[in-house]
């Protein structure tokens, strides 16, 4: 019950505001003084621990896939690939939305980072959508989600963070993500085109946009395409681990902006700045987990859980449908990196104990935590959405817009847990 007792204080923490490494930490350091039995010595492993995630060559590839990503964001990609977009389905109803939706999903596979997509579809897409009559609320709903598509189509942090906590080949994961981004991405398209001829005058036919040649449009799209390809292809056939390919893509994406001459200093500098920044906020939530974990564990918190589900329970179902409702719960007040590192290595004990293969049961958590930056009140990609967008649009409008969207995600988790065989095709 003192277990019970201190996750939850860690999540009473964790929803008042305070920063997520100094929850874990904090709370792990109080619990282990006021319990005699327990004490500073079982802190003794945590150096150990420590030099591990220093050493841990896959979680070396989190910085260089976020540098990938920060580079490609400001080497004028995004704004081509979607006046290239825009000019093949300029003559469809909700065209646009689509266009939105296939440029979030290429940035997804470039990039990867979440806070990058959104940002640069709310400067670039929604004053286009606006001009053109679009609903607000559908505007909204479709920058929001298509950035966080970062989520769940690789190269995606997240799975890379599920990878190292639940050691599973971030190669597989990277291979059986494909096939639901893919899904998610239809169903996205397929929602607009429903919605655009239910009610026209929400996604009008944008003809009055600029054409793009064809020319224009090869060299919009291609070089992004052979990026992603070589990334992601050098991981699946072997070629490369997914650090290796990870710092070929941060060259890639070096090349990409020279060739749209957008490189210079000042791009360098911003994106080693919010490199260091990103990835020191994301170890350092690591390494206070870690000292939580410590605790929890000799307090025979995860042996509880563990007897609860396998014995008392024992319906494997059960137990799924538990561990996908909670995280989707908790990512309406917390995020992917708190679930990661404090939630999922609770589960993963009862998922080996019922014999649920991981990579499946790792994109089933991918896909859910990829709702939690769209569910309110603190969804991030509603944050960057609203920052971004300024005045132009209320946030009523913007959690409005963006519940279909939700929905739809919950449609696609469900999809893959009936079946399975979406996560292994290419495995």
């Amino acid at each position: 019950m003192i277990a019970i007792l201190m996750f939850i204080v860690a999540l009473i923490l964790l929803m008042v505001g305070i920063p997520v490494a100094f929850v874990f930490g904090g709370v792990s350091i109080v619990f282990a003084f006021l319990i005699p039995e327990l004490g500073f010595d079982v802190f003794s492993v945590l150096p150990f621990r420590i030099y591990g995630i220093m050493s841990n060559t896959t979680l070396m590839a989190v910085p260089l896939f976020i540098a990938m990503g920060l580079l490609l964001e400001k080497s004028l990609m995004a704004e081509k690939l979607l006046a290239a977009m825009t000019s093949m389905f300029r003559t469809t109803r909700g065209g646009l939305a689509v266009s939105v939706v296939l440029v979030g999903a290429m940035l997804a596979a470039s990039t990867g980072v979440v806070s990058a997509s959104v940002v640069m579809m709310s400067v670039i897409a929604l004053p286009l959508m606006l001009r053109a009559g679009y609903d607000k609320g559908l505007a909204a709903g479709t920058i929001a989600s298509s950035g966080t598509l970062g989520q769940i189509i690789p190269p995606s942090i997240i799975l890379i963070i599920l990878g190292d906590v639940m050691s599973v080949s971030v190669g597989e994961l990277f291979m059986g993500a494909v096939l639901p981004g893919v899904v998610l991405v239809g169903l996205y398209i397929i929602y607009i085109l429903i919605f655009s001829y239910l009610k026209p005058d929400a996604a009008p036919i944008a003809e009055d946009l600029q054409f793009v040649g064809i020319k224009e449009i090869i060299v919009a799209v291609i070089p992004p395409l052979l990026l992603m390809v070589s990334v992601l292809g050098s991981i699946f056939v072997g070629i490369a681990s997914p650090t290796e390919s990870a710092a070929f893509g941060v060259i890639g994406a070096l090349l990409l902006a020279s060739l749209n001459r957008s490189l210079n200093f000042k791009m360098l500098q911003y994106a080693a700045m919010q490199t260091v920044k990103l990835s020191g906020m994301i170890f350092m939530i690591l390494i206070g987990a870690t000292a939580f974990s410590l605790v929890f564990n000799e307090l025979g918190g995860t042996d509880m859980i563990l007897e609860f589900f396998s014995d008392d329970i024992g319906d494997v179902w059960i137990f799924i449908a538990f561990a996908m409702i909670s995280i989707f719960i908790l990512g309406f007040f917390i995020d992917f990196i708190e679930i990661s590192f404090i939630i999922v290595p609770i589960l993963v004990p009862v998922m080996h104990a019922f014999g649920i293969d991981p990579v499946w049961f790792a994109i089933l958590i991918a896909l859910n935590l990829q709702a939690s930056f769209l569910t309110p009140p603190f969804g991030l990609s509603l944050f960057f959405l609203k920052g971004a967008a300024g005045e132009s649009i209320k946030t009523a409008e913007i959690y409005k817009g963006i519940i279909p969207f939700i929905l739809l995600q919950i449609v696609a988790l469900g999809l893959v847990m009936l079946f399975p065989d979406l996560v292994f095709a290419f495995i």
